[in-house]
Protein backbone atom coordinates (compact mmCIF):
# COMPACT_ATOMS: atom_id res chain seq x y z
CA UNK A 1 0.00 0.00 0.00
CA UNK A 2 1.01 3.57 -0.39
CA UNK A 3 1.71 5.52 2.79
CA UNK A 4 -1.45 7.12 4.11
CA UNK A 5 -2.83 8.73 7.23
CA UNK A 6 -5.92 6.44 7.30
CA UNK A 7 -4.00 3.18 7.79
CA UNK A 8 -5.00 2.69 11.43
CA UNK A 9 -8.66 3.63 11.04
CA UNK A 10 -9.77 2.69 7.54
CA UNK A 11 -9.60 -0.97 6.47
CA UNK A 12 -8.85 -1.73 2.85
CA UNK A 13 -11.47 -2.69 0.31
CA UNK A 14 -11.11 -4.51 -3.00
CA UNK A 15 -11.16 -1.29 -5.01
CA UNK A 16 -9.01 0.69 -2.55
CA UNK A 17 -6.79 3.17 -4.38
CA UNK A 18 -4.13 2.84 -1.66
CA UNK A 19 -3.27 -0.68 -2.84
CA UNK A 20 -0.41 -0.84 -5.34
CA UNK A 21 -0.35 -3.30 -8.26
CA UNK A 22 2.18 -5.42 -6.37
CA UNK A 23 -0.09 -5.27 -3.33
CA UNK A 24 -3.06 -6.49 -5.41
CA UNK A 25 -1.07 -9.53 -6.51
CA UNK A 26 0.07 -10.23 -2.95
CA UNK A 27 -3.52 -10.01 -1.65
CA UNK A 28 -5.02 -12.19 -4.39
CA UNK A 29 -2.46 -14.92 -3.80
CA UNK A 30 -2.49 -14.42 0.02
CA UNK A 31 1.30 -14.13 -0.07
CA UNK A 32 0.87 -11.01 2.06
CA UNK A 33 0.06 -13.35 4.96
CA UNK A 34 3.47 -15.07 4.93
CA UNK A 35 5.19 -12.46 7.16
CA UNK A 36 2.57 -13.27 9.80
CA UNK A 37 4.37 -16.57 10.36
CA UNK A 38 7.11 -14.55 12.05
CA UNK A 39 4.46 -13.56 14.61
CA UNK A 40 3.53 -17.24 14.97
CA UNK A 41 7.16 -18.18 15.67
CA UNK A 42 7.47 -15.34 18.20
CA UNK A 43 4.29 -16.55 19.92
CA UNK A 44 2.14 -13.45 19.31
CA UNK A 45 -0.15 -15.27 16.86
CA UNK A 46 -1.41 -18.74 16.07
CA UNK A 47 -1.87 -20.32 12.66
CA UNK A 48 -5.58 -20.79 13.40
CA UNK A 49 -7.74 -18.46 15.49
CA UNK A 50 -9.89 -15.36 15.14
CA UNK A 51 -8.40 -12.94 12.62
CA UNK A 52 -6.91 -9.87 14.33
CA UNK A 53 -8.59 -6.51 13.85
CA UNK A 54 -7.30 -3.00 14.23
CA UNK A 55 -7.99 -1.64 17.73
CA UNK A 56 -10.32 0.89 16.12
CA UNK A 57 -12.41 -1.89 14.57
CA UNK A 58 -12.41 -3.99 17.73
CA UNK A 59 -13.85 -1.07 19.71
CA UNK A 60 -16.34 -0.24 16.94
CA UNK A 61 -17.52 -3.87 16.68
CA UNK A 62 -17.94 -3.97 20.46
CA UNK A 63 -20.72 -1.42 19.97
CA UNK A 64 -22.66 -3.97 17.87
CA UNK A 65 -21.93 -7.07 19.94
CA UNK A 66 -21.82 -6.93 23.74
CA UNK A 67 -19.20 -9.65 24.29
CA UNK A 68 -17.17 -9.02 21.15
CA UNK A 69 -13.88 -8.82 23.04
CA UNK A 70 -14.43 -12.49 23.99
CA UNK A 71 -12.37 -13.15 20.84
CA UNK A 72 -9.35 -11.78 22.71
CA UNK A 73 -9.23 -14.83 25.00
CA UNK A 74 -7.14 -16.70 22.42
CA UNK A 75 -4.25 -15.66 20.20
CA UNK A 76 -5.31 -14.23 16.86
CA UNK A 77 -4.74 -16.47 13.86
CA UNK A 78 -3.58 -16.23 10.27
CA UNK A 79 -6.75 -18.07 9.27
CA UNK A 80 -9.88 -19.08 11.10
CA UNK A 81 -13.29 -20.68 11.00
CA UNK A 82 -14.96 -17.43 9.87
CA UNK A 83 -12.59 -17.20 6.88
CA UNK A 84 -13.33 -20.71 5.59
CA UNK A 85 -17.05 -20.04 6.03
CA UNK A 86 -16.82 -17.11 3.60
CA UNK A 87 -16.27 -14.12 5.89
CA UNK A 88 -12.93 -12.95 4.53
CA UNK A 89 -12.04 -9.32 3.90
CA UNK A 90 -13.57 -6.19 5.35
CA UNK A 91 -16.58 -6.46 7.67
CA UNK A 92 -18.75 -3.76 6.17
CA UNK A 93 -22.09 -4.31 7.87
CA UNK A 94 -23.55 -5.59 11.15
CA UNK A 95 -24.47 -8.96 9.57
CA UNK A 96 -20.86 -9.69 8.60
CA UNK A 97 -19.58 -8.52 11.98
CA UNK A 98 -22.08 -10.73 13.83
CA UNK A 99 -21.40 -13.71 11.57
CA UNK A 100 -17.65 -13.46 12.07
CA UNK A 101 -18.11 -13.19 15.80
CA UNK A 102 -20.42 -16.21 15.78
CA UNK A 103 -17.84 -18.36 13.96
CA UNK A 104 -14.97 -17.00 16.07
CA UNK A 105 -16.78 -17.77 19.32
CA UNK A 106 -17.77 -21.21 17.99
CA UNK A 107 -14.11 -21.89 17.22
CA UNK A 108 -12.97 -20.72 20.67
CA UNK A 109 -15.49 -23.04 22.37
CA UNK A 110 -14.63 -26.07 20.21
CA UNK A 111 -10.94 -25.53 19.42
CA UNK A 112 -8.86 -28.70 19.07
CA UNK A 113 -6.10 -30.06 16.83
CA UNK A 114 -8.53 -31.77 14.43
CA UNK A 115 -10.52 -28.58 13.90
CA UNK A 116 -7.29 -26.61 13.36
CA UNK A 117 -6.08 -29.13 10.78
CA UNK A 118 -9.44 -29.01 8.99
CA UNK A 119 -9.34 -25.19 8.87
CA UNK A 120 -5.75 -25.21 7.56
CA UNK A 121 -6.60 -27.69 4.78
CA UNK A 122 -9.73 -25.77 3.75
CA UNK A 123 -7.79 -22.49 3.76
CA UNK A 124 -5.13 -24.01 1.47
CA UNK A 125 -7.83 -25.35 -0.89
CA UNK A 126 -9.64 -21.99 -0.96
CA UNK A 127 -6.40 -20.11 -1.62
CA UNK A 128 -5.57 -22.40 -4.53
CA UNK A 129 -9.11 -22.05 -5.93
CA UNK A 130 -9.01 -18.25 -5.64
CA UNK A 131 -5.70 -18.06 -7.52
CA UNK A 132 -6.78 -20.61 -10.15
CA UNK A 133 -10.26 -19.20 -10.79
CA UNK A 134 -9.11 -15.56 -10.83
CA UNK A 135 -6.67 -16.49 -13.60
CA UNK A 136 -9.43 -18.23 -15.56
CA UNK A 137 -11.78 -15.26 -15.06
CA UNK A 138 -9.06 -12.85 -16.22
CA UNK A 139 -8.44 -14.92 -19.37
CA UNK A 140 -12.18 -14.97 -20.14
CA UNK A 141 -12.38 -11.23 -19.63
CA UNK A 142 -9.46 -10.64 -22.01
CA UNK A 143 -11.03 -12.92 -24.65
CA UNK A 144 -14.32 -11.04 -24.33
CA UNK A 145 -12.53 -7.70 -24.77
CA UNK A 146 -10.70 -9.01 -27.85
CA UNK A 147 -14.00 -10.23 -29.36
CA UNK A 148 -15.62 -6.84 -28.72
CA UNK A 149 -12.66 -5.06 -30.33
CA UNK A 150 -12.83 -7.40 -33.33
CA UNK A 151 -16.55 -6.64 -33.72
CA UNK A 152 -15.85 -2.90 -33.64
CA UNK A 153 -13.14 -3.25 -36.29
CA UNK A 154 -15.39 -5.40 -38.49
CA UNK A 155 -18.29 -2.93 -38.22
Amino acid sequence: MVLNCEANQCPTTETDLRITSVGKFLRITSIDELPQFINVFIGDMSVVGPRPHMFYDCNRFSNYIQYYKFRSLVRPGITGLAQIKGFRGPAEDPYKIASRFSYDSMYIRQMNFGLDLNIILKTAAQTFNIIFFKRIAERKRLKRIKKEEAKKIAA
